[in-house]
C-alpha cells in the first residue's frame, strides 16, 4: 500500500523570530496547504539542545505559533503543535540512536558549526539531534520537508535511517504487513529564490537572531519605520544591478537583497533583475522596503495580536497535539512490533 504524501517541518523556539525564518520556512509552510496534508511542529525538543530560561522557551513556543497563524496556516485542516507534547517523538528517537552510526553524526557539519572548539563541552542532544530531527519526520512517516539549505545534510541523514531500519528489520516489518519497509524515505522541498536569507550587513553570512547587530536582520515584529530603515542601511557592492542572475556571482550582498524582493513578490530572480537590471540599488532598496513593509508588517500585527491571548495559542496547541498523537502513537504502535518489544 502506498503511503500518503504529508509534509512535516518544525521552527525551534529559540525567540525573535526574523525574516530568514519567514522567507526561508513559515512562508513556504503557508504555501504548502493547498497541496499536502500538513503537520507543522514547534520543536521545543530541539531548543533545549542548549539551555534555555524555561519562562522564555514558553513564550517563544507561544511566538512561532502565533507566527504559523499569522502567515496563514489553516489550524484546523492542518496540524500545529509542540513538539514536547507528543511523546512518540523521544521513542522513536531513542529506536533511531540504536540504528544510527557514529560514523554518521561525526560527518554532521552543523554541529561541528554550533560546538566550535568546545565541542566536549556540548550537549549530549546537540550531537545527536539529527537522529530526534529524524524521528520527527517518521513518526509520522513524512514523505516530504520543506528545508534550507544548511538542513539538506539532515534530511539526508533521515533517509539513511529509514532505509537501515527498513533493511535491518525486513522480514519483521513484512510479518507485520509492511513487506516494503515500514519508513518512507523522505523527500526535500526546496523551491523558489531566498531558500537562505542573509544578513543585511554581510552576505557571506546568514541572517541570524545571534547577530549583535539588529541591522543585519528584519525582525517580524519590526514597524515599518524600522524595516525601512535597516533595507536602506543594507550593505551592497559599487556597481549597478544586472540585468541576468550570472551577474549576481561573486556578490552576496546583491544577491541576497534580489533574492529576498523576489521571494516577497511570489516571482523568479530573473523577473526581478528583468525590473531592475541597470538600476542603482536605492531604487531596488525603495521597493524592497515598501514590498516588506506591505507583506511582513501585516504578519507581525497579527502576531502581536495573538500574543496577547496567550490562552487561546495554548488550546490550539493542545488540539494540535491531540491530533498528532494518534498518528504517531497509531505507527509506534507498529515500529514497537516490527521491533520486538512486547506491548
Amino acid at each position: 500500500m502506498a503511503i500518503p504524501e504529508r509534509v512535516f517541518s518544525g521552527v525551534q523556539p529559540t525567540g525573535n523570530l526574523h525574516l530568514g525564518n519567514y522567507l526561508g520556512a513559515i512562508k513556504r509552510f503557508a504555501e504548502m496547504q493547498a497541496d499536502y496534508d500538513c503537520i507543522y511542529c514547534v520543536v521545543d525538543l530541539h531548543a533545549i539542545t542548549v539551555w534555555q530560561d524555561p519562562a522564555e522557551l514558553s513564550h517563544n513556543t507561544r511566538e512561532v505559533t502565533a507566527a504559523y497563524i499569522a502567515a496563514g496556516i489553516d489550524t484546523t485542516k492542518h496540524i500545529v503543535f509542540n513538539q514536547s507534547q507528543v511523546s512518540g517523538h523521544a521513542e522513536l528517537a531513542w529506536i533511531f540512536n540504536c540504528v544510527a552510526r557514529m560514523g554518521w553524526l561525526n560527518r554532521m557539519t552543523q554541529f561541528k558549526e554550533k560546538a566550535g572548539k568546545h565541542k566536549e563541552n556540548a550537549s549530549v542532544g546537540l550531537y545527536t539531534y539529527p537522529d530526534l530531527m529524524a524521528a520527527d519526520i517518521l513518526v509520522y512517516r513524512g514523505t516530504h520537508v520543506p528545508v534550507g539549505d544548511d538542513q539538506k545534510q539532515h534530511l539526508e541523514l533521515a533517509r539513511d535511517i529509514a532505509q537501515k531500519f527498513n533493511v535491518d528489520f525486513a522480514e519483521s516489518a513484512t510479518n507485520a504487513g509492511h513487506p516494503d519497509g515500514f519508513f518512507p524515505l523522505p523527500e526535500p522541498l526546496i523551491t523558489g529564490p531566498a531558500t537562505r536569507v542573509m544578513s543585511l550587513r554581510d552576505g557571506a553570512r546568514k541572517m541570524s537572531k545571534s547577530d549583535p547587530s539588529d541591522l543585519s536582520r528584519i525582525n517580524m515584529t519590526d514597524d515599518a519605520d524600522s524595516i525601512a530603515k535597516k533595507v536602506r542601511k543594507a550593505k551592497t557592492d559599487p556597481d549597478g544591478l544586472p540585468s541576468e542572475p550570472k551577474g549576481l556571482e561573486a556578490r552576496p550582498e546583491a544577491e541576497n537583497l534580489v533574492g529576498i524582493y523576489a521571494a516577497l513578490a511570489n516571482e523568479t530572480v530573473e523577473a526581478t533583475l528583468s525590473q531592475f537590471g541597470g538600476a542603482q540599488f536605492s531604487d531596488l532598496k525603495g521597493a524592497l522596503a515598501d514590498i516588506m513593509v506591505a507583506k511582513v508588517g501585516p504578519v507581525g500585527d497579527e502576531m502581536r495580536r495573538l500574543m496577547d491571548d496567550p490562552g487561546e495559542i495554548d488550546r490550539i496547541l493542545s488540539d494540535g497535539a491531540e491530533r498528532a498523537r494518534v498518528l504517531a502513537d497509531a505507527n509506534m504502535n507498529v515500529v514497537k512490533e516490527i521491533v520486538g518489544f512486547i506491548r
